[in-house]
């Protein structure tokens, strides 16, 4: 009696199983038939920036209908290795051609300066910059120290700051959103880059208005005296109103008595 009540129930359940099965596999048919078969796709892992370097850290492969595929999109990830995003995409959006490019031209210095700006480079050194902590991104006012006596009179001698929250675009060859250079074989393996890496450099790539180029081209063709970065906060974009500083400004209680000494000594040249 257990063994035909057993057998009974067997035959239930394998029944019910197939029942189930059937009904999976219309359903299947039915999904394939609206929305295609399944395809493999890649999709952002993480928010990707504007001009950020992909690699298999920040996206993952996914599978869904063929229908709900974007044209154009990745099959693997090796064939998204070291491109770069062309537009900033979010979290779990499909990577597809139009939104990826590789390095080059288009993705060199020149992406990355504002339209109606320049990109100038100028030589500086530790003393000049900070001890080479600046590094790109970061904002600065740039200053030097004018002579238009020629070194006879100490009180046309004067420094003064030329321009206020100049952006940097490069140091030496390190760029902002760490884009590769042209010729520059982009690597296997991606890695951030800390302030360390940034600090061996001998010029900085500024981003200027045409005008601005010219003055400091101007500084830098006539002016013996170097150009001094003065680093300041990304937040701050406040242009100050700020005086030259001359010997009068540094002797403070003693200012009288060094333009009398001055008057004096000049007088009798």
């Amino acid at each position: 009696m257990k063994s035909r009540a057993f057998t009974f129930a067997l035959i239930i359940a394998v029944f019910a199983i197939m029942m189930v099965k059937t009904y999976i596999d219309d359903k299947q048919s039915e999904i394939v038939e609206q929305y295609g078969i399944q395809g493999t796709v890649v999709v952002a892992k993480v928010d990707i920036n504007e001009l950020e370097l992909i690699d298999d850290s920040k996206v993952v492969i996914q599978s869904m209908p063929k229908n709900f595929l974007a044209p154009g999109h990745f099959k693997t990830i090796k064939e998204i290795e070291n491109t770069i995003a062309t537009v900033p995409i979010l979290k779990g959006e499909q990577i597809t051609k139009p939104r990826v490019t590789y390095p080059g031209a288009k993705t060199g210095l020149a992406r990355q300066v504002s339209l109606g700006k320049r990109a100038l480079a100028i030589n500086v050194s530790e003393k000049h910059a900070v001890a080479r902590l600046i590094k790109p991104g970061d904002r600065v006012d740039i200053l030097t120290s004018i002579d238009i006596s020629d070194g006879t009179r100490k009180d046309l001698q004067s420094t003064k700051t030329i321009l206020q929250d100049v952006l940097i675009l490069s140091t030496g060859q390190s760029m902002t959103n760490s884009i590769p250079i042209i010729g520059v074989k982009t690597p296997r393996v991606i890695k951030k880059m800390n302030l360390s890496t940034y600090s061996n450099y001998n010029t900085v790539t500024l981003e200027l208005d045409p005008f601005q180029v010219q003055k400091l081209v101007y500084l830098l063709s006539f002016s013996p005296r170097p150009l001094f970065l003065s680093l300041r906060n990304n937040q701050d974009t406040k242009i100050e109103r700020i005086n030259g500083t001359r010997i009068f400004s540094v002797l403070n209680e003693e200012v009288d008595e060094a333009k009398a000494y001055l008057q004096e000594k000049y007088k009798k040249k």
